[in-house]
């Protein structure tokens, strides 16, 4: 027997015109350097209607790619619906990739069109000459007239100001009806290893995800909120959240290039979001900030901080919370999920200290994925909360392959391979011990590196801290803590692994020890531990014991 539904395909273009029929009085803010500028989603919905002629114009007929590479502004966010919506793909290029990532990316998804922020003109200039595919760039920002236009002039490439070729072009455009399993973004990996890999998403998989992070355990938005993605739109589409903005007619309010904590906070008290999403470095800044300038005050406004990209310590929550009236919600995922997968609220009944242990991991599993842990031989295990193994997740916004790319050591049985470590409890709680590479076997007993770290941050003279496992004649391997202490702390590595042991079992606590002045960073901004390998092999960390 079929259902009497009518068939109402779940697109991006549903998304705008629905933005722009019901939700109209929404607005998008973005920041510039001394003041706001704004745009109703109405004139949203018409400036990505001229778009979308203007990209026919340049011979977007098709599926063609059509590259970003801008800040969270309207612009980036114009490009977000119309792209999409006129049937072509949008991939947003992560600015902060290394060179010869960006063009492998570039020429692997055969970019035609590149809208480019004015600000990032001498970065995109200096790569352009490797971009095999790229026709034509587009220039966007209100200081796209005083770009070096002509450095972005080479091998043939069309120059274009982007509100010149909105201004010629009509008000108004034809949307097609798309499928909605077609393609409407692609995002790669950050590549870590090897060349980074294409995720493409398509129109269902957009929808669906963007009504997730709408929900109420996620970020519970109305038309009354206004949202801040810190998190960047070339980074797993900004975690939904632009869509989902839309969709539901809540507002946007776009930082564009002001990313660090002074101008951010002076943003924050300006526009006034009700819900932001960034990375816990960000909040690592914000949180010195404040403490620093008890005069700034967010809670009566920010109601929700979602974080994740990396492990979201207790003690920054904690911090957050009990010095400023700030509510952190973890919520974990991959650019291979869309991201969101999991958020990490307790369960119903759970409070007070108790809710330490829902709110540290990684959350509980979202309507439309599922889950399982699996052993080394890949046989899934107990849903214990005990049972350690590897990740594997499915659903409805979960890649199924790489965008020409067989990689079939990342897949099982139709379920994706996370390369991460942890339990799973019979209430679909997450809790993520490591990723696999980075976990630290230590005759023949498993250390976590993310528990490690978390109990480290919680010292109060300790910034941020990662932990590597280092060679070892006798345990095979022994935990290397690096260490970025606050302003003016002089603690010791002894007082550190003291503070430890009173959370952590003592075989687990590092006999080795060195302080940085930075954790390094992934593009995406997690510790890049490889990194940290590579300088204990050459010899470049000076490393004490933990007696000293």
């Amino acid at each position: 027997m079929r259902s009497t539904m009518q068939e109402f395909p779940l697109t991006i273009g549903v998304i705008l015109r629905h933005g722009a029929e019901v939700h109209g009085d929404g607005e998008v803010v973005t920041a510039t350097a001394d003041s706001l500028r704004s745009e109703s989603y109405a004139q949203v919905a018409v400036r990505a209607a001229r778009l979308a002629h203007a990209l026919r114009s340049l011979g977007i007929t098709g599926d063609q790619r059509v590259g970003t590479f801008q800040w969270n502004n309207a612009e980036h966010l114009e490009a977000y619906l119309a792209v999409p919506s006129m049937g072509a793909v949008l991939h947003t290029l992560n600015i902060r990739l290394f060179p010869e990532q960006l063009t492998y990316i570039a020429n692997h998804a055969e970019d035609r069109v590149v809208v480019v922020d004015d600000s990032l003109v001498p970065l995109l200039a200096r790569l352009l000459p490797t971009f095999e595919t790229v026709q034509h760039v587009l220039v966007a920002g209100p200081e796209a007239g005083s770009a070096d236009l002509d450095s972005l002039r080479t091998g043939g490439v069309e120059v274009h100001l982007y509100d010149e070729l909105l201004d010629a072009a009509d008000a108004t455009f034809a949307w097609p009806d798309v499928d909605e399993l077609d393609a409407a973004a692609m995002c790669y990996t950050s590549g870590t290893t090897g060349n980074p890999k294409g995720v493409v998403y398509s129109h269902r998989s957009a929808y669906l995800h963007s009504m997730a992070v709408s929900l109420g355990v996620t970020g519970g938005l109305t038309w009354t909120d206004r949202v801040l993605p810190i998190v960047p739109m070339f980074h797993a589409n900004a975690w939904g959240l632009a869509y989902a903005s839309v969709m539901s007619g809540a507002s946007l309010v776009m930082p564009d290039r002001w990313l660090q904590a002074e101008p951010l906070c002076r943003f924050m008290r300006q526009a006034r979001p009700t819900v932001s999403g960034a990375v816990p470095t960000v909040w690592n800044d914000v949180l010195s900030y404040l403490d620093q300038h008890e005069d700034l005050e967010l809670a009566s406004h920010l109601r929700l901080v979602l974080c994740g990209g990396s492990a979201v310590p207790v003690s920054l929550q904690q911090a957050l919370s009990e010095r400023h009236g700030l509510h952190m919600v973890q919520a974990w995922g991959m650019t291979e999920t869309s991201p969101v997968a999991s958020v990490a609220r307790p369960p119903a009944g759970v409070e007070g200290d108790g809710e330490w242990h829902y709110r540290g991991g990684q959350g509980r599993l979202l309507p439309g994925i599922e889950a399982r842990i699996v052993g080394d031989a890949g046989d899934p295990l107990p849903r214990d909360g005990e049972a350690v193994g590897e990740l594997e997740v499915r659903g409805a916004w979960v890649t199924g392959a790489y965008y020409k790319d067989d990689d079939p050591e990342k897949f099982r049985d139709g379920w994706l391979r996370t390369g991460d470590v942890g339990t799973l409890d019979g209430l679909g709680y997450i809790t993520l011990t490591d990723r696999a590479k980075d976990v630290i076997k230590s005759g023949g007993e498993w250390i976590s590196s993310v528990e490690l770290e978390n109990a480290l941050m919680a010292h109060p003279d300790v910034q941020e801290a990662a932990v590597v496992g280092i060679p070892d004649e006798k345990w095979q391997e022994r935990p290397l803590a690096t260490v970025v202490l606050r302003e003016g702390a002089t603690v010791r590595p002894a007082e550190l692994r003291d503070f430890l042991a009173r959370s952590v079992a003592r075989w687990q606590l590092p006999d080795a020890w060195t302080f940085i002045e930075a954790v390094p960073r992934t593009s995406v901004g997690k510790f890049d531990k490889k990194v940290i390998r590579r300088w204990y092999a050459d010899g470049e960390l000076e490393v004490a014991g933990g007696s000293d």
